[in-house]
């Protein structure tokens, strides 16, 4: 906005808007809440499915479509992850499900839930 008169200045003699861009976030440790967060990570023993929760499971996974949003809850290298998103493809054949842009196994999956019916 310029009304005729000269830009503000701080004491220092720079405008404002300069001033302001002094105190934009810095990411100077691309990574480092990723790390936190994964060293945060308790490992834990894999759980394998009774017969009756596999066959829950299995129809579940025959329900879901594409652009669906799912949470699931799954075994991710040593540990459970949950994760809420939009199906982004499923592949029975290969036996995947991606959410989002994370590729899940089915066999990995312990627990699926659609939240939103397309």
């Amino acid at each position: 906005m310029h009304d005729g008169q000269p830009p503000r200045t701080t004491a220092s003699g720079r405008a404002r808007a300069d001033r302001a861009a002094q105190f934009m976030p810095f990411a100077a440790l691309r990574g480092y809440y990723e790390l936190l967060h994964e060293a945060a990570r308790v490992p834990e023993p894999r759980h394998e499915l009774t017969e009756e929760e596999s066959l829950e499971l299995s129809a579940i996974v025959q329900r879901v479509r594409k652009r669906q949003v799912v949470r699931v809850r799954y075994y991710d290298r040593d540990a459970y992850t949950e994760l809420t998103g939009c199906v982004s493809h499923i592949d029975l054949a290969a036996r995947e499900l991606w959410v989002v842009k994370t590729r899940i196994p089915l066999d990995d999956i312990v627990r699926l839930e659609i939240l939103d019916e397309v």
